[in-house]
């Protein structure tokens, strides 16, 4: 039994914590040893604050679950954690593939605490009778190790390596899939994070950023009258207006520690109001404005990585969204692939399984089977130019609002 409950991952009652922390390591030295920049609810520091706060929780405790182990164990009774869950945590050597003695000494624990290392795709064990009765599958069915929904959507998406995936839901996760582990200075500074891919060998750098979450802010104070209708109003307001939103510029910076905005630590804004803007303009003006921040992720994701990009994959939630797609392949000049299978997370889970279980040979086999069709937005010339417009006054304005938020240069 659990000796605390769960904690959501976007808890941060861990502020005091980071505090503490990083008077013992740089923010830079965490970058270079695990891929992680601060953010107050990053694992290592949950750890450390129950320990501090509710010290039997840990004492107590026989290890250490991230949730697709608590499942897993639910299931077969097996404990154990893989490599693309801990690399979120904020406690690995990245490069290696394995912990870090030194972020694991200043937590104050040992590698023990956690359970054994799996990597996807191996088999952890059986569905044992009781979780049968109790789900509905079959005794005896094999549990294959998966992970973290990041890294298999870029996974899933059947993205080559260096070429970007964008995973759009509450979050989005700009990623790239690369053959090396190298942390370097402007992308700590550029606010890029970096995290073990579902494969040995591989990498995933990118960028984290608030995304749908702000759609969810319009919708909750300017729609929440429309019901369940308010989703399809969102998206035909903004369709409405003509790109530039009247002047309008957003500014996305609702949890101002992550993604390329971090460097200039603004706040959440809205410039250009008049007594003629409308609700439609604003809410036309935030997608933009989540738009561009994608693009300054990707211009950042190109700078670190010095990579060539002819393409963007999107998938996830905000994949169903044809307006948004055609903005971003506007704003970026880049077409925009959706796959079919939208869901890519659940696909890259399903494509490990199966190799997994054997019952392809390989991976390149499973792609094969499960990729089908491919819907493809390509960038309007005429809105690129205007959104080029928009971008530049943008860019001037996240320059100037960060003296005002007492950012320095």
């Amino acid at each position: 039994e659990p000796t605390y409950p769960p904690i959501s991952w976007q808890c941060q009652r861990t502020k005091e914590v980071v505090d503490e922390v990083t008077k013992q390591i740089s923010a830079w030295e965490i970058f270079r040893i695990t891929g992680y920049q601060i953010i107050p609810f990053n694992t290592l520091f949950k750890i450390i604050w129950l320990k501090k706060e509710f010290p039997e929780a840990i004492e107590e405790a026989y290890t250490w679950l991230m949730m697709p182990g608590l499942i897993a164990n639910r299931l077969t009774g097996e404990f154990h954690i893989d490599p693309t869950s801990a690399s979120t945590m904020m406690a690995m050597d990245l490069g290696k593939r394995r912990w870090s003695n030194r972020m694991l000494e200043i937590a104050g624990i040992d590698e023990s605490f956690f359970p054994d290392w799996k990597e996807p795709g191996e088999v952890l064990g059986y569905v044992t009778g009781e979780a049968g009765r109790n789900c509905g599958v079959p005794p005896g069915t094999p549990v294959i190790v998966c992970g973290h929904d990041t890294q298999f959507a870029i996974f899933g998406s059947g993205a080559k390596p260096g070429e970007p995936v964008l995973s759009s839901g509450t979050w989005e996760i700009l990623g790239v899939r690369v053959n090396s582990f190298n942390p370097t200075k402007k992308g700590f500074e550029e606010g890029l994070i970096i995290e073990a891919d579902v494969e040995r060998g591989l990498w995933n750098p990118q960028f984290l950023m608030i995304a749908s979450a702000v759609v969810e802010w319009v919708l909750q104070n300017f729609f929440r009258d429309l019901g369940e209708r308010r989703y399809d109003a969102i998206i035909s307001e903004a369709e409405r207006v003509p790109p530039g939103s009247n002047g309008l510029i957003f500014i996305p910076s609702f949890v101002r520690e992550s993604g390329p905005l971090k460097k200039y630590s603004v706040m959440g804004s809205i410039l250009g109001l008049t007594l003629h803007s409308s609700r439609s303009q604003i809410v036309r003006a935030v997608f933009e404005g989540l738009t561009f921040q994608m693009r300054e992720a990707l211009k950042n994701l190109i700078e670190a990585l010095n990579i060539e990009v002819n393409c963007i994959r999107v998938v996830g939630g905000g994949s169903r969204n044809d307006m948004w797609n055609q903005m971003r392949a506007d704003a970026t000049r880049l077409p925009i692939i959706v796959p079919a299978q939208r869901e890519t997370a659940t696909l890259g889970a399903a494509i490990i399984s199966f190799v997994g279980s054997g019952y392809y040979k390989s991976i390149d086999e499973a792609r094969k089977r499960f990729f089908s069709e491919e819907r493809i937005f390509y960038p309007n010339p005429d809105n690129s130019k205007i959104l080029d417009k928009i971008f530049e006054k943008y860019q001037k304005v996240l320059d100037s609002l960060r003296h005002i938020y007492g950012v320095e240069d």
